[in-house]
């Protein structure tokens, strides 16, 4: 409520009331929820998982606890734009269970309307009954980690859906009312031919699906897949051809209406990641469950990744803290600028707002360079790789950096 003093025709002044609503601006914070069980365990996987069904319950209680204490400390002032189901397998539990995480997020949080609520699905995890149910306990966007088409390919990444599943899958999943819809898909497999990665992008824009995530097959220390390697029993391709079927997956998905807005993802007009956006734009995100990384405040944090050192810590002191770190300035300027580069470019206007103008003035002949390269673009306010230079992505914010 705010007072005007108001003065009438005859001078005679008069104080009247006045209720004007008061414009609050709440900061937008995603939340990734990590669901650490599994069935199998890929040879390429080097996230947190655990093939067993013990402590499932237990688990689903600390969740609750973790949530419940830190919207105390952040719900405040803050909206939550997306909620991300990542594992491990989170379509391995009944829909049931993804609804009362999703109820404990909402009856702690301010929760925008269109809130996008994404759960990673693997086909032969789910039928079409078990997809409506997960439609109906909130779930509005469905990832699905299909990688390959191809059986043999399917076999060599130890995936446990042969191709006709995957295609299944995604059908099922348009079919119980999934509008938006992602697949994962990985190139540069060991002996991959150019047709035969082309074929998977083929089969991936036929489908009914909005969003693409191709990603380049990347040695993790502690996988199988390493150890496969350095014991000499798969040898991996090398860079150069990398980046030809890296440019080939821009070339042919932009050329079948999926625009590129990060390095490794592609979506039809309006179906960007909300979540996704968050992490690239810079924006606060709040992780719950095992191994999960936080970053509220200027504080970045990471919890335990064992699950029985996570259910307990949760239990005698309400969170699973590991680790953190304060930013320093030039940490997150480094940050803000690679995250910027790598997906919708950085807004110069922002860049200034945020770091001052002294960064970007020093680094305008070397832009400048770079676009007559035709690795960079100057647009509508925004400094962006083009197709040439997201192929070199990590050189570029190498050298600027």
């Amino acid at each position: 409520m705010r007072l005007y003093g108001i003065i009438n025709h005859d001078g005679a002044k008069f104080l009247e009331i006045i209720i004007l609503p008061i414009v609050i601006t709440l900061k937008e914070l995603a939340v990734y929820i990590h669901i650490p069980f599994c069935d199998h365990k890929c040879i390429y996987c080097d996230f947190y998982s655990i093939i067993t069904t013990d402590n499932i319950n237990p688990f689903l209680t600390a969740l609750k606890k973790e949530i419940e204490h830190y919207a105390q400390q952040f719900s405040p002032g803050k909206k939550v734009i997306s909620i991300y189901f990542g594992g491990g397998t989170p379509s391995l539990m009944n829909p049931e269970y993804i609804h009362d995480i999703i109820t404990a997020v909402k009856n702690n949080f301010q929760i925008t309307g269109n809130v996008e609520i994404t759960l990673e699905t693997n086909p032969g995890t789910v039928n079409p009954e078990k997809l409506h149910a997960f439609k109906e306990s909130g779930i509005n966007r469905l990832s699905i980690g299909i990688q390959s088409f191809h059986e043999d390919e399917l076999k060599f990444l130890t995936r446990i859906h042969d191709s006709e599943t995957a295609i299944k899958t995604v059908n099922d999943s348009y079919l119980a009312g999934f509008e938006n819809i992602s697949i994962d898909l990985i190139f540069n497999l060991p002996g991959q031919s150019k047709e035969k990665w082309k074929e998977n992008l083929q089969k991936a824009v036929s489908l009914p699906i909005k969003h693409i995530s191709a990603y380049s097959l990347i040695l993790e220390r502690g996988t199988i897949l390493n150890k496969m390697v350095l014991d000499g029993r798969v040898r991996m391709q090398d860079e150069d051809y990398d980046a030809d079927l890296y440019e080939l997956t821009i070339d042919f998905l932009s050329s079948t209406g999926f625009k590129q807005y990060e390095v490794s993802n592609f979506c039809r007009e309006g179906y960007e990641c909300i979540h996704n956006n968050a992490y690239w734009r810079y924006k606060e995100y709040l992780g719950f469950g095992t191994s999960s990384h936080s970053f509220v405040e200027e504080k970045r944090w990471w919890n335990y990744s064992s699950l029985k050192r996570y259910i307990s810590e949760i239990e005698q002191n309400k969170l699973a803290e590991a680790g953190y770190e304060y930013l320093s300035d030039k940490k997150r300027f480094s940050e803000y600028v690679m995250l910027a580069l790598r997906s919708s470019g950085i807004e110069i206007d922002d860049l200034k707002k945020n770091f001052g103008e002294v960064w970007i003035n020093e680094k305008y002949h070397y832009f400048k360079m770079l676009m007559n390269q035709n690795l960079v673009t100057f647009d509508r306010g925004y400094i962006r790789l083009t197709k040439k230079g997201y192929a070199i992505c990590d050189e570029i914010i190498a050298s600027i950096l």
